[in-house]
């Protein structure tokens, strides 16, 4: 097995100050990170560095979504006053898109990661005593690293549901849909969360006839229930059913293009194809030999602390095989602060409360700590200021008015606003206007420190200013 960038096989074992089980956003950021504080470094991937977010998750499905959008713009030029007529859709040409920008971005972190002279394996690595990672290569050969610090970061895989065993056909999962030939007349998407909603209006703004199941009350369980009902309404127009408190019992097959999904309670639906989308696991099965007292829970996850140790001295875990929010980003804070700690930096941990989340179906939403309800479960008093992007100007501009704002802070005792506690959004471009928001929550900011900051005009952003601004018992538009 020939290290990538090596010219020589491994024969003996090599030392590291620093040896990486896992190539994906959290691997490759401990590494690059590592790298950058001047600890020689080995990263350990069995696939590609990037992992499923570059691959098979976030960037693929951005694109699709991208995709879409252009097709809605394309719809609606004519209330701009220019005549088009969308006449065919190459679905080829878009999946070569896709897989340009995925090159593109593969090749950019190979690259970081050769500029920073890290040392990446192709194979698969697995922990022992001692801090020594065994890799089986994938061409067989076999090679044994010692690292003075260990980061696990072996990622996560799709959940499936019995039954509904992905065929890469008819019933596809959050990795295989990125492989369809085309775009399905119908679909049934199982899971309303995040992916499962990005899907759902993906499919629907290229053709397809979607419905969305869901076993618990509401889709997008995390988010504020008033951005739920405004993209619940969006869903509905545009032809998107949702069934919430609905499980699957079964799928048969009707012909040799369509299936029939089985529910708990409802009609059956008729549809061609089945994406199942209901979360993900921690890919942690034969990461660990004996000789290591890392800890690995019955649902998978590796057990660590608020700095993400796991109970093994200088061996830390970060991403999807840790029990927290399983985000690109969240896996890049973890890489950090694990590195910072090892260096003895003493870091913050990630307050996994307070993390940035966006999701990218249409409309987008975008929110960072508590909702309205989860505030008031926690024992806050509180007081909310919600306005529509139907009365900003750049939303008019754009034709896009659609979604809210929402500012949830700690009442005083005296009733007014004091400590913003949460900030959700659902609209055009949220996802890119969340920035301040996440900060002022972050930071703790009170609503009278925020209400100072000036948002241009005419921009997106100034909703956010507006909402926060109305909370001081003044305004200008709201």
């Amino acid at each position: 097995m020939l290290p990538v960038g090596s010219i020589a096989p491994v024969t003996e074992q090599q030392q590291f100050d620093l040896v990486v089980i896992g190539g994906g956003p959290g691997g490759y950021a401990a590494a690059l990170y590592g790298a950058s504080a001047g600890l020689s470094v080995a990263l350990v991937e069995k696939d590609k560095v990037g992992g499923t977010c570059l691959h098979r998750g976030c960037i693929p499905a951005k694109e699709l979504l991208e995709t879409a959008a252009v097709v809605r713009i394309a719809k609606s030029a004519g209330d701009f006053g220019i005549e088009l007529e969308l006449k065919s859709f190459n679905w080829a040409r878009v999946a070569e898109r896709k897989q340009q920008v995925i090159d593109t971005l593969f090749k950019g972190v190979s690259g970081l990661l050769k500029g920073r002279k890290v040392t990446v394996f192709a194979g698969t690595g697995s922990l022992g005593a001692d801090h020594v990672v065994e890799v089986v290569g994938n061409d067989g050969e076999q090679a044994t690293l010692k690292g003075t610090h260990v980061v696990l970061a072996s990622g996560s895989s799709p959940r499936n549901i019995p039954g509904f065993e992905p065929d890469g056909s008819r019933i596809l999962n959050s990795d295989s849909f990125f492989d369809m030939s085309a775009v399905p007349r119908s679909a049934v998407v199982i899971g309303g969360g995040a992916i499962g909603c990005e899907f759902a209006s993906t499919l629907s703004d290229l053709g397809s006839q979607v419905t969305i199941l869901e076993a618990l009350p509401k889709i997008l369980p995390g988010c504020d229930g008033d951005v739920t009902r405004v993209v619940l309404q969006s869903f509905k127009k545009r032809g998107i059913e949702v069934r919430t408190g609905t499980a699957v019992t079964g799928v048969q097959v009707a012909d040799d293009h369509s299936r029939v999904v089985q529910l708990s309670e409802g009609d059956p639906v008729v549809c061609d194809v089945v994406v199942v989308s209901v979360g993900r696991v921690p890919v942690t099965e034969g990461l660990l030999r004996e000789g290591t007292a890392v800890n690995i829970t019955d649902r998978g996850h590796i057990e660590v602390d608020d700095t993400c140790r796991t109970a093994e001295p200088g061996v830390w875990a970060v991403g999807d095989a840790i029990n927290t929010p399983q985000l690109a980003h969240v896996a890049f804070a973890e890489a950090i602060v694990a590195v910072k700690d090892m260096l003895g930096e003493s870091p913050a941990g990630v307050d996994a409360a307070k993390v940035p989340w966006a999701i990218y179906c249409h409309p987008e939403v975008a929110f960072a700590g508590l909702s309205e309800d989860a505030a008031k479960e926690a024992g806050y008093q509180v007081v909310t200021s919600k306005h529509r992007f139907a009365g900003n100007s750049r939303a008019q501009v754009l034709g896009e008015t659609e979604g809210l704002v929402k500012i949830i802070a700690e009442q005083r005792p005296d009733g007014t606003a004091g400590t913003l506690l949460g900030v959700h959004m659902v609209g055009p471009w949220v996802t890119e206007q969340l920035a301040a928001g996440y900060l002022a929550v972050n930071w703790e900011a009170t609503v009278d420190e925020v209400a100072e900051f000036l948002q241009p005009h005419p921009s997106l952003t100034e909703l956010f200013g507006e909402s926060v601004l109305s909370m001081t018992g003044r305004s200008l538009h709201g």
